[in-house]
């Protein structure tokens, strides 16, 4: 295990963490990146292979709109940046930057449910 900070997560390893928060058992990378994961049920095995909300919409929205995660596009120079937040009670209660909005969201997500460190396995790797 590594300590990461969700401030610097990127691919694999930004998605290993919200599978972690999505409650994802185990998992494997393959070599190409994909993230694949394991749910076990009451009824067997769940699957689900190519895990990336930090890259999918069909798959970081859903998660942007349960969380009520609120977007900014900023731009004062370069470089571009996103910002995302979580408010409760009309406070921002959590926050994050990324080069697009869904690594934003996807790493605010991640700070409000594991906090700006979470230990990751040595097999998930960063660039991936």
């Amino acid at each position: 295990m590594r300590d990461v900070r969700v401030s610097e997560a990127t691919g694999s390893v930004l998605d290993w963490m919200v599978a972690r928060c999505e409650g994802w058992d185990s998992y494997d990378v393959h070599s190409n990146g994909q993230l694949e994961l394991e749910r076990i049920s009451d009824g067997g095995h769940c699957w689900l292979r190519c895990f990336t909300p930090s890259t999918d919409w069909l798959q970081g929205g859903p998660i942007i709109e349960r969380e009520g995660i609120n977007l900014n596009f900023m731009q004062f120079d370069s470089p571009q940046y996103w910002t995302a937040h979580i408010r409760h009670s009309g406070k921002v209660r959590f926050g994050a930057v990324g080069p697009t909005p869904l690594i934003a969201s996807m790493r605010c997500y991640v700070a409000s449910n594991l906090g700006d460190i979470v230990e990751v396995p040595e097999g998930v790797n960063h660039g991936a």
